[in-house]
């Protein structure tokens, strides 16, 4: 039983084809987890272990791992590149405790490393940096360094140096150690000596270590007086002052090598352990205390109160579904019943299991700091937390970025039709960025992802694991509605059912919400509802039914049927009858209400506008940014990058189908270009008109 003091939790982030599966099948291998090492081209890694990842060599869905280095446990989480799966990488570093930001020594700091960056920003999560590939032709580690720094960290540190690069790369000098790790790369992958500094290189080494000494000199009272006496400071000194700075997110630091050429992948272990931090040394996340509604923070304690997180579900044939969680106090035993604090149901952990990758190893129990799975469960879904049913204690949700595209299926045979209902259920269940929804004007059911990959290998899945073909649309743009002016409307409803009459009465007011300008909710982007009605003969059941009645009823906006966002709904009054109103009769007169304002309140469309990165030879760049601007898009900002530059720019989405084989026209097939949401916006009056016009065709 490892310590909770020797467990690191971690995650590898980056840019698609950074490195990031393909240094974790070598962490895995140097720590004898697995004993032959796959290659991503091969199909045969570790951690990518579904068909659609082999096939495509990406990583798709976040695969959980143990491995053990010089007594420590280490949880790795190998995370996606690709913005389309985005919500892996959410959902992982919502739950972990550290993580490796790779870098590839060429491209540098790509679009999406900015983006997983950021998003451990999000969460505070302690990092180091791996500047990988430096075998590559163009690495260049000093150019690297200098990204990071200006894009993602100030804080960034280099503990190693690269000896030579490219072809001529032969080793890593160890700034903490003020030594040479040398690597044979014709014998045993795991084989490494250690050696003096060459000659040549020992200056440079010395003033790096300098600058690596006065960065850190703040953490440790020790190493500044050493420091300021000019005396010789220690390996552990200087690792205990690191150490410090990285679980407060004050230093961030950089190692390099070569993954695929087995160049200091034991030396980025040792880091893990030496820097990183285990599950009682970080701050753990808020806790809302429901018996008083105060916020508190748990503690890393096995025999505290039970409470955990679960962040993922993973629905497999055979197993059925699977439950990750992340137990932040407390242990739970195998056949142990718990309690779902978000949905009030009890369930009992029927079976408990560590993940390694694809792979299930049975345990009896969890405790604090651990992350396993649990089997068997009905009622638990992502971002529920689950605890003993005597500690009432909620962690705060995960959110998750708008799914954007959409796509029209049916199922080729009547004889699929429940079947492809069943298991859109369960695909929906699984990922928190896919929607199903039936469109109410032509019947058709309507998937919402990401992006075309997305859904290309949702549909792939439907074929393969569930054997269901469907016939399929054209991608088309996911929009939604607000609307710009301020109405009252007023509804009553009085029916006579089974000889009983039902009575409920409802008046609105409906007007433009901004909820960026409101700190309590501009991150959830979520309508707003506030009631005006102040009487003590109403029941808080009748008021609790016309808020979600209104909440509901905007899933339906009155031109395209999109969800209304940006809506504010105020009930100003209402009528109660004794013994002639129920709650039914109220949502449903709030509803109609509801429909009948959106109507006269001037609905919009808003369209989805992508964050666009386009990296370009400078002789393309004029063409692309006047492509930009007929796109109806934004440059935002133009970036140096060696030889090359990089365009930041807004675009709708609408404007970006098709876009892959003009950037291939504008630049001879030598620029790329990568795209995520970032926010919707409202569209042009003249466009809005066009567009609906294209769709009810008229």
């Amino acid at each position: 039983m490892t310590e909770i003091s020797d467990i690191r939790n971690i995650g590898i982030i980056a840019h698609i084809d950074a490195g990031k599966t393909t240094t974790t099948e070598r962490l895995l291998y140097y720590t004898d987890t697995i004993h032959k090492m796959g290659e991503v081209h091969d199909g045969n890694t570790t951690t990518d272990w579904m068909e659609q990842e082999k096939e495509r060599g990406i990583t798709i869905t976040s695969a959980t791992i143990t491995c053990f280095w010089k007594n420590k446990q280490i949880n790795i989480i190998d995370t996606p590149g690709h913005v389309d799966f985005t919500a892996e990488v959410e959902r992982s570093l919502r739950v972990l405790d550290g993580a490796i930001g790779i870098f590839c020594a060429v491209g540098g700091v790509e679009p999406q490393s900015e983006t997983v960056w950021h998003q451990a920003d999000k969460y505070s999560v302690p990092r180091i940096a791996y500047i990988n590939k430096m075998d590559r032709l163009g690495a260049d580690f000093e150019n690297v360094l200098e990204m990071i720094k200006n894009r993602l960290t100030p804080n960034a540190t280099c503990i190693q140096l690269p000896i030579g690069k490219e072809d001529h790369l032969t080793g890593i000098i160890d700034l903490v150690e003020m030594r040479t790790a040398i690597f044979n790369t014709s014998d045993n992958p795991k084989n490494y000596e250690y050696a003096e500094i060459p000659e040549n290189l020992l200056e440079v080494a010395k003033n790096a270590r300098e600058i690596l000494i006065d960065k850190i000199a703040d953490f440790d009272d020790e190493l500044m007086l050493a420091f300021l006496e000019g005396d010789d400071i220690s390996p552990s000194l200087i690792k205990r002052a690191l150490r410090k700075g990285v679980i407060q997110n004050k230093i961030v630091p950089v190692l390099t090598g070569s993954s695929l050429k087995n160049f200091g992948v034991h030396l980025l272990l040792n880091a893990i352990n030496d820097y990183l931090p285990s599950p009682t040394d970080i701050t753990l996340p808020e806790v809302i205390d429901r018996t008083n509604n105060e916020k508190i923070c748990l503690k890393t304690d096995p025999n505290a109160k039970f409470a955990a997180l679960a962040f993922k579900v993973q629905i497999e044939k055979h197993t059925g579904k699977l439950v990750y969680i992340r137990v932040y106090s407390g242990t739970l035993k195998k056949g142990e019943i718990f309690y779902n604090q978000t949905n009030g149901k009890k369930e009992r952990a029927i079976r408990l299991i560590q993940m390694q990758s694809n792979k299930k190893n049975d345990i009896d129990h969890a405790r604090a700091g651990d992350i396993v799975a649990l089997v068997g469960t009905k009622f638990t879904f992502t971002g529920d937390t689950i605890t003993e049913e005597n500690n009432p204690v909620l962690l705060s949700k995960m959110d998750f970025p708008e799914s954007v595209i959409s796509i029209a299926i049916e199922p080729k045979t009547k004889a699929d039709q429940d079947d492809l209902s069943e298991a859109l259920t369960r695909l929906e269940e699984e990922d928190p960025t896919f929607k199903v929804k039936q469109d109410k004007d032509t019947g058709q059911i309507l998937i919402t992802g990401m992006g075309e990959l997305h859904l290309d290998i949702i549909l792939d899945r439907l074929k393969r694991e569930y054997n269901i073909s469907v016939n399929q649309g054209n991608p088309q743009v996911t929009y939604k509605e607000t609307i710009t002016e301020i109405c009252e409307v007023d509804e009553e409803l009085r029916r006579e059912l089974n000889n009983k009459i039902t009575y409920g009465y409802v008046k609105l007011r409906l007007s433009p919400y901004d909820y960026e300008n409101d700190p309590e909710n501009h991150l959830q982007k979520k309508n707003k509802f506030i009631n005006r009605v102040e009487s003590d003969e109403i029941p808080a059941s009748i008021i609790e039914a016309i808020k979600e009645s209104a909440f509901n009823s905007c899933s339906d906006g009155p031109l395209l049927s999109g969800q209304i966002e940006g809506l504010q709904v105020e009930l100003i009054d209402t009528a109660y009858h004794q013994g002639e109103s129920n709650e039914v009769a109220y949502r449903v007169a709030t509803g109609m209400a509801i429909s009948k304002g959106l109507q006269k309140a001037g609905a919009l469309i808003l369209e989805p506008i992508m964050n666009v990165t386009i990296i370009s030879p400078v002789d393309f760049i004029g063409d692309i940014i006047g492509d930009i601007n007929v796109r109806r898009g934004r440059v935002i900002e133009i970036r140096t990058m060696g030889q090359k530059q990089e365009i930041l720019a807004e675009i709708p989405l609408n404007e970006m189908f098709g876009y892959s084989t003009r950037i291939r026209s504008l630049s001879q097939g030598r620029a790329v270009f990568t795209m995520e949401f970032k926010k919707y916006e409202k569209i042009p009056l003249q466009l809005q008109q066009n567009l609906l016009k294209k769709i009810r065709g008229y």
